[in-house]
């Protein structure tokens, strides 16, 4: 059944929404993990996978999100989803600086940001695909796999998921095999919501406040991601629990 919408899909801004509550749990518990030095397992068991899937879901709406936005008509422009992922991609690089500035052992080189930047710019050729997306977004994941487990005595093609050995960072996301969740967006999205036409039925919950306080959050991810973590670790240190002050 085909239900065509005039504005934005809720349910892709609710699950945004979700996603983002979950990487601000996750995101609370690691900086009292690493600034308080709480027992908190961040790296293993239930934390590990909570925070698994809350990057596998943002990433895969990314590419949800690019396919939508390519179906709308006017909309196919190169230069806008270039300067989109350039904007991002620099405030990926805005992190770098401060996490080099304050963390040093750690800072962040290629994360979420860098990786949502470039997969918008990379991702354009591959809007208009419909199936080819899927294959190719599994072979970029196995290939992923793959390249964890390859040691390189160099660190320029971090970005890609090459890694020297003892290489540690606190955010990493690289091309390998996340662009490939990116792609299995684009399919998805591709499948689901064609020519901007939601292809099946989902009665409208969203005018109820819970559901449209979540849709509202994921409308404002980016700048929920950019506020959320100093807020944290300012809030650790001004209540004294900080083991690493910053100020």
């Amino acid at each position: 059944m085909e239900h065509r919408i005039k504005e934005r899909f809720w349910e892709i801004d609710f699950l945004r929404g979700i996603a983002i509550i979950m990487m601000v749990i996750y995101h609370l518990l690691y900086n009292l993990y690493y600034f308080a030095q709480y027992p908190i397992q961040v790296y293993t068991g239930f934390w590990m996978y909570f925070a698994r899937i809350t990057a596998n879901t943002f990433i895969f709406l990314v590419g949800v999100s690019l396919s939508i936005s390519f179906s709308r008509k006017g909309t196919h422009f190169f230069l806008k989803y270039f300067r989109r992922g350039v904007i991002i991609f620099s405030w990926g690089l805005i992190i770098t600086l401060v996490t080099w500035f304050f963390l040093r052992e750690g800072y962040v080189i290629f994360g979420i940001l860098h990786l949502i930047g470039i997969s918008i710019i990379l991702a354009y050729p591959f809007l208009k695909m419909r199936f080819w997306n899927l294959p190719l977004g599994l072979l970029c994941i196995l290939a992923g796999i793959y390249l964890k487990g390859v040691e390189v005595n160099f660190s320029w093609l971090l970005w890609l998921g090459l890694r020297p050995p003892h290489f540690y960072t606190v955010d990493y996301f690289p091309l390998l095999p996340w662009f490939g969740v990116v792609l299995l967006g684009i399919f998805f999205g591709n499948l689901l919501y064609p020519n901007y036409v939601r292809k099946f039925y989902l009665k409208d919950f969203s005018f109820f406040l819970p559901i449209k306080l979540l849709c509202f959050l994921g409308q404002h991810s980016l700048l929920i991601y950019l506020l959320h973590q100093p807020l944290i670790i300012v809030l650790i240190n001004l209540i004294g629990i900080s083991k690493i002050p910053l100020f």
